[in-house]
């Protein structure tokens, strides 16, 4: 299948067969059930790639104007200072990277995962990145107020549910 372009990446918070916390990652034809941990890094790896792309211009800048450097050069550089950037070891639920673009002079954050890719600013990413983190934390939160609700005794399955629809429904 080729890769498709997609503006709409989509993740919302849930519960795994077990009960336990997870976030649904939409995004076209992919639907994921991803754990609190990978989503956090998820988060982590795109506020990552959006201060590297950003760095990686400014040092594409700085290079062209101190050592009117070529393109072969910068590309040299960059692959230097990009092999010294740590792995982190959560995988992240997306493919992430950090683009420079030396011809256009604009850092950008590319992510993909299965058929699906997109290409987001540096600010974009961030947002996204706090959006990633603000549902793994309401799938922890959540699983904890269903348990609480259920435990008191005071609500059944259906109204827990009927409660959390209509939460939802407020913020929108």
């Amino acid at each position: 299948m080729p890769e498709e372009q997609c503006d709409g990446c989509w993740i919302e918070s849930t519960l795994d067969d077990t009960g336990k916390a997870a976030c649904l990652l939409k995004w076209g034809p992919i639907r994921a059930l991803l754990m609190p941990p990978v989503v956090l890094a998820t988060a982590r790896d795109l506020m990552s790639a959006a201060i590297s792309a950003e760095t990686d211009i400014a040092l594409i800048g700085a290079f062209r104007e101190e050592f009117r450097a070529d393109d072969q050069m910068l590309g040299t550089v960059l692959k230097e200072v990009r092999e010294r950037r740590p792995v982190l070891p959560t995988p992240s639920a997306l493919r992430i990277h950090a683009v420079a673009g030396a011809r256009t002079g604009k850092p950008l954050v590319h992510i993909g995962r299965g058929s699906m890719r997109g290409e987001l600013t540096p600010d974009e990413a961030r947002e996204m990145a706090v959006h990633w983190i603000q549902t793994a934390t309401a799938a922890q939160i959540d699983v904890r107020l269903r348990y609480a609700l259920g435990e008191w005794g005071r609500l059944n399955v259906v109204e827990v549910e009927e409660l959390f629809a209509l939460i939802r429904g407020v913020g929108r």
